[in-house]
């Protein structure tokens, strides 16, 4: 809306009004609003949601004891919180970007597919009073049909298509892959899948997930704001250019601000969780961010909890199968850490730690080509 706004008032007055053009004052009007939306709305959903009584439901004591005890005080805290950080998201990438972007179209759409399964998954354990939700099938084959449409759309826009269809990987200044072709969109799939899922595991103690995904969408908003900079990003630090990504700027600054707010609800002791509807949704678009920036191997090092957090699951499932021992105490690996004596605040921060390094060590990437 602002951007269309500035270019009427330059028409009708002949006005430049810089600071409504600037995708760096946008980025940071939309960081405002974001934050300040989650604030003023966060209290109110909250209340709405324990007075549905769409309260968390925790594993039993006969799944898993000693966690059962760590984490009793957690059962009927209210869940769905993501909607908090939807809402305000959407209300600043309406208010802040140009929605005929494509990039911001295909973000824009991952993330709310996504928070719409998750959003179903979450009623589906609220209603059963339980803390399984709907079939692992089904969830996974919704989160593929997004990814699919997602991966379509890209692939067949061809303002898109030829950026889209390349890869790079990290210190290579050129890419590796000039046109992965129709093979692109299993790709894409493969990392919206994997990475909604990856967050979604990491979603298990409070604050844990979305302090961590705060410093994700920060690396991003850098990545995003390179390489729609030609200058900056192209000719100076060898990465690649597309004159749609500087608008996901905005995207990634609206998160962070949502991030923030939501974090002053969830902090410890967590007032509200956000459930799938919120970490489905922040592991869709991060994905989709770094398909669109095209630093999709690069997700690896910047989102390394969140890596860390699903190859604990998988080695620990792995071990199990094949060798009937486990590898941790419990996966994913926050909960081996609680197990061992680590106070939850302690795994909280350590976690945050490790997630502003792998950010930083992401960024440092760059300048390496």
């Amino acid at each position: 809306m602002i951007p269309w706004l500035y270019d009427y008032l330059k028409e009708v007055t002949n006005n430049d009004v810089q600071l409504l053009r600037y995708i760096t004052s946008r980025a940071g009007m939309a960081c405002v609003c974001s934050f300040v939306i989650s604030l003023v709305f966060g209290p109110k959903l909250i209340k709405r949601l324990i007075s549905l009584k769409l309260g968390q439901p925790i594993r039993t004591a006969d799944e898993v004891n000693k966690l059962a005890e760590l984490h009793d005080g957690k059962a009927g805290t209210p869940t769905m919180g993501g909607v908090i950080i939807v809402f305000s998201v959407m209300l600043s990438v309406l208010l802040f970007t140009r929605w005929s972007n494509p990039f911001v179209i295909v973000v824009t759409f991952v993330f709310l597919g996504l928070a719409a399964v998750g959003f179903i998954d979450d009623y589906q354990k609220v209603k059963k009073k339980n803390s399984k939700g709907i079939s692992a099938k089904t969830k996974l084959l919704l989160q593929v049909i997004v990814g699919l449409i997602a991966g379509l759309y890209l692939y067949l826009n061809k303002d898109t298509s030829e950026f889209i269809t390349r890869l790079y990987v990290p210190f290579n200044k050129n890419p590796i892959i000039e046109d992965m072709g129709f093979l692109c969109i299993p790709f894409f799939i493969l990392i919206i899948v994997g990475c909604s899922n990856a967050v979604n595991l990491t979603d298990g103690l409070d604050g844990l997930a979305i302090g961590c995904s705060i410093s994700v969408a920060l690396a991003y908003a850098a990545l995003c704001y390179l390489v729609g900079n030609q200058q900056l990003g192209e000719n100076y630090l060898l990465i690649p250019h597309s004159r749609f990504a500087g608008e996901l700027t905005i995207v990634c600054l609206a998160l962070v601000g949502s991030g923030l707010g939501f974090l002053w609800f969830n902090c410890h002791p967590a007032r509200v969780f956000m459930g799938d509807t919120g970490s489905l949704a922040l592991g869709g678009a991060f994905a989709t961010l770094a398909i669109c920036s095209k630093h999709e191997i690069l997700l690896i090092v910047v989102g390394g909890v969140f890596v860390m957090e699903a190859t604990s699951v998988i080695l620990q499932v792995l071990s199990f199968k094949i060798r009937g021992k486990r590898i941790f105490r419990m996966s994913p690996i926050h909960h081996h850490f609680e197990l061992k004596g680590w106070h939850e605040s302690q795994v909280i921060t350590r976690f945050w730690i490790l997630s502003l390094l792998c950010a930083l060590i992401g960024l440092a990437t760059l300048k390496l080509r």
